[in-house]
Order: structure tokens, then C-alpha cells, then sequence
């Protein structure tokens, strides 16, 4: 049974899709003006976990992460400058080739990490009609108003039948009445009040004719407008980072509300943040670094490179609803561990089976259930990973020949470590990328000279059999004869 934090309810529920069988998600994508940073990187892999989790237990899903192009101001404001105008005026670019530019570095940094791609991507500014419809509905049902050619969302009126607030906990019957001294400054009634649609100004590069103005949607309008064109009016899963609950996802759900009446949303997923020094990791703070920075080790707070897999393995060594914070001495220690795990996978495909092997299925079976229930207790990969390390104990013993295994247990054994450290936590063997077969290739070569050298011993050629063993064991492998041959292992 799969339970699901639920940041609306504040407490793990039981998962149980709207249709039996079928899925429906949708998680906040990036703001394209600028490279993709390990901030973007943890909802990514989060997203991507969940995502290959639903798939392996049945459930046929519907994957939707969007593209924010247009209408993302500055400062997460009603005002200032659009994030992409403001990058195309300092470059001298038109507006959409800088997005089309960074959605290339981005689907580049994501292949990198091996996360997943949606089914399907939208993009805001080529959804701006169903953005004006959704406006139009909130109008109607009169929960917004016009104020010299932009839209505002009414919260004061939305809050006295519904309650604006529900997801992220704030009161804001106090906000409402501080701001009332404002009423008439300005374009809104009251500074909680947030757009719908603004008319641009002059200078303003993206717009697009509506009813009201030429101008642009709301920042919050977009994610609303696309999940329920390709997920409907209700749908299962909505995810992002815990920095979006307010105000992005609780503009939503006023959006959804305000216009169809009812929450579209069943769970709300928020995965924690990437800090640095204890500071929240993001460009508009100025203390990011780029996942590109981090492949090539060209930042001064970095002490050496960092691959793709050691990023990907650092972030799933928390759970997701965990603050991560960065530092050279918590990355290098997920290259440790990666490094662990996949020789113990590479072990796996040296160790000989017996049939009267001490070990047999059922330890295998004991570890993919563990593993299972961790998956299941809120997508927790820690323990998933803290499991398959207590694996990697039994594998070493294997290899020492402290211990024996059957072939139905060792069949089983690399079945379960390739299910869960390639299917479900999407590693991947980084030696095998750029060289596919040359761990196979290693590994055999090593297996070829011992069996040279246990020919050698038959033959009580004892002087090769010790150059043999010596030699190998200055390049730093550790051979030990055993009643059923020689194995092997590379010490590092």
C-alpha cells in the first residue's frame, strides 16, 4: 500500500488514484532564463522517482511538467520586468530564443542525470488562450476584477466562502485588514490580490490581444490552465519545490476553486529545498551553481568535478521532504557510496553459484520487500539505498568466500539490485557510459590471468603463480584462493 505526504492535509495518506489503473501528475517545471541549477535538479529526480515507481506498479501515468516562458516577473511579483525579457534585453535576443536556448540546456542537464522526460511539456506562452478562458471563468463567477486593462484575483471576496490559506497554513484575515489602508493605491483593491492578466506596458516585448488588454497571463494562471487541459478538471498529483506553496500553489488552488468550483488537486507534493550555508540555493539569490558547474568543477566553491550519477545519488540519500544542504565533503561522500553500490554490482556477475549454496532465494526476496515498503512509506529512498548497502555486506562475503549462494539466489539477488538501483533510483554505471562493455571487458580480463595462474599452480609452476598474485596485488587487487577457485576484488 503506497502512502503519500499530503502537504494539503498534512499527514501521509493512503494513495488511491481518481480511475482505478491511471495516473495523473503534474509538476511545476522550470523558468527558462538561465542554466539549471541543483536547486532544479532535486525536484527533477523527485519527480522522476515517483514517476517510475507508479509505472513499475502498474499504473499507466500521465506526466505533465511544464515550461514557464512567459509571464514569470521578477521577485515572484505582479511588478517589474519579465525574467525572460529582462535576459533577451540584456543579450539583444528575441525573448524566445532565449527560452528555447535554456529548455535545450535543461533537457541536456536532464539526460545528464538520466530523469525520465514527461509525456507531455507545455509551454506557457503557447497556451495563452486557454489562460484567457480560465481568466474569462473567474470573472464570470466573480471572483476577479479589471483594473485598467489587467485582471486581479479577488482574495478577500474568495476568502469570505472559501478559505485562502489551506495549503501553506497562513492566516491572512490580518494581512487583509493591514492592507486595507492601501485600497485605491495602486491598481489592486488589496496588495494580496494577484493577477490574473496584466496589460503590458509600452516597452513590454511578449504580449498577445485579449479581451480586456494586450498583455500577458498571470504567472500563476499557466499551471492551472495546462494541467486541466491534459489532465482534466481533477487530477491525482501535483508536485513542485516547498518554495512554491506560497504563493504559486496557493494561487492555484484558488484558481481551480474559484472557477470549476472545487479543488482539482487530490495530493500535493513538495520536495524540500537545496541550501547552501544553510541558505536556500536559487539564481535570484545569487549562490547557485549550475549543474553544468558541477560536471566540470569550474566554481570556486567546488573542490573537484562532480558526475551526473554522484549528483543524482547525493540528492536521493535524503528523503525528499528533507532540507539537503551542500558542501564538497557530503558530495565526495556519495561518490564513496556510489562507487560502493556499483562494485557490488559488478561483483554480483563474478560471484560462482553452488547448488548447495547457504543462501538461497528468500534473502533476496527479504531484500526486495524491505526496499518495497521503503518505496511505498512516501517514495523513501534512504532506506531503499541503506538496504542495498546492507546487501553489499552479503555480496563482499560472497566474493570472500565467507559465504555461499544457489543460482536461483544469485539469479534473484542481481534481479532485485538491478530493479532497484537502475529501474526505480534511475542510476546508471558511469564507466559503462562512455565505453559500453568495459567494466565486462576488465572484469574478464582479471578472470583470464587467474585462470592462467590456477593453471600455473596445477602445474606446480609456483613462480608464475606468485608473479601473478604479487603483480595484482600492487595494482591494488585482493586475490584470495578459495576451496572453489580464486576470486578477486579492486581495493580503492
Amino acid at each position: 500500500m503506497l502512502k503519500i505526504y499530503n502537504t494539503l492535509s498534512r499527514k501521509k495518506e493512503e494513495f488511491v488514484p481518481l480511475t482505478p489503473g491511471h495516473v495523473g501528475m503534474y509538476v511545476c517545471g522550470p523558468t527558462v532564463y538561465g542554466d539549471a541549477h541543483l536547486g532544479h535538479a532535486r525536484p527533477a529526480i523527485t519527480f522522476d522517482l515517483v514517476f517510475r515507481y507508479l509505472m513499475h506498479k502498474g499504473y499507466k501515468v500521465r506526466y505533465v511538467r511544464n515550461i514557464t516562458d512567459v509571464g514569470h516577473l521578477e521577485h515572484d511579483a505582479d511588478e517589474g520586468e519579465d525574467k525572460i525579457a529582462k535576459k533577451a534585453r540584456l543579450e539583444q535576443l528575441e525573448p524566445m530564443e532565449v527560452a528555447q536556448y535554456f529548455t535545450n540546456r535543461f533537457h541536456e542537464a536532464m539526460q545528464q542525470l538520466n530523469v525520465l522526460p514527461p509525456s507531455i511539456e507545455p509551454h506557457a506562452s503557447g497556451h495563452i488562450l486557454e489562460q484567457e478562458a480560465l481568466v474569462e471563468e473567474i470573472l464570470k463567477n466573480g471572483f476577479a476584477y479589471e483594473s485598467n486593462g489587467s485582471i486581479y484575483f479577488d482574495v478577500e471576496k474568495f476568502h469570505k466562502s472559501h478559505h485562502y490559506g489551506r495549503l501553506s497554513g497562513r492566516n491572512l484575515d490580518d494581512v487583509i485588514n493591514a492592507s486595507r489602508e492601501l485600497d485605491g493605491v495602486g491598481e489592486k483593491h488589496n496588495q494580496v490580490d494577484f493577477a490574473l492578466w496584466k496589460k503590458a506596458q509600452p516597452e513590454h516585448i511578449m504580449r498577445w490581444p485579449s479581451p480586456w488588454s494586450e498583455g500577458f497571463p498571470g504567472w500563476h494562471c499557466e499551471c492551472t490552465a495546462m494541467s486541466r487541459k491534459y489532465l482534466g478538471r481533477h487530477f491525482d498529483i501535483h508536485g513542485g519545490g516547498m518554495d512554491l506553496i506560497f504563493p504559486h500553489h496557493e494561487c492555484e488552488i484558488a484558481q481551480a476553486v474559484a472557477s470549476q468550483g472545487d479543488d482539482s488537486v487530490k495530493y500535493w507534493m513538495h520536495n524540500n529545498m537545496i541550501t547552501i550555508n544553510g541558505q536556500k540555493m536559487g539564481k535570484s539569490l545569487g549562490n547557485f551553481i549550475t549543474l553544468a558547474q558541477f560536471f566540470s568543477g569550474d566554481h570556486e566553491k567546488l573542490e573537484q568535478a562532480y558526475s551526473p550519477m554522484t549528483i543524482r545519488f547525493f540528492i536521493l540519500q535524503a528523503h525528499y521532504r528533507s532540507t539537503v544542504d551542500f558542501s564538497n565533503a557530503a558530495l565526495q561522500a556519495s561518490k564513496r557510496g556510489l562507487d560502493r553500490l556499483m562494485e557490488a554490482l559488478a561483483a554480483l556477475e563474478r560471484i560462482q553459484p553452488q547448488q548447495s549454496g547457504a543462501i538461497g532465494k528468500e534473502m533476496a526476496d527479504e531484500l526486495a520487500q524491505k526496499c518495497y515498503d521503503a518505496l511505498d512509506d512516501d517514495f523513501n529512498s534512504p532506506i531503499v539505498i541503506s538496504h542495498l548497502f546492507d546487501a553489499c555486506h552479503t555480496i563482499n562475503q560472497l566474493i570472500d568466500g565467507k559465504q555461499t549462494i544457489s543460482p536461483e539466489g544469485l539469479e534473484r539477488l542481481k534481479e532485485v539490485f538491478h530493479t532497484f538501483t537502475f529501474d526505480l533510483l534511475g542510476l546508471r554505471n558511469e564507466a559503462e557510459g562512455g565505453n559500453a562493455g568495459r567494466e565486462e571487458s576488465f572484469g574478464k580480463a582479471i578472470d583470464l590471468l587467474l585462470e592462467i595462474r590456477a593453471k600455473a599452480k596445477a602445474s606446480k609452476d609456483w613462480e608464475t603463480s606468485d608473479r601473478i598474485r604479487n603483480e595484482l596485488t600492487e595494482l591494488g587487487f585482493e586475490v584470495k584462493d578459495t576451496k572453489d577457485g580464486a576470486t578477486w576484488k579492486l581495493n580503492r
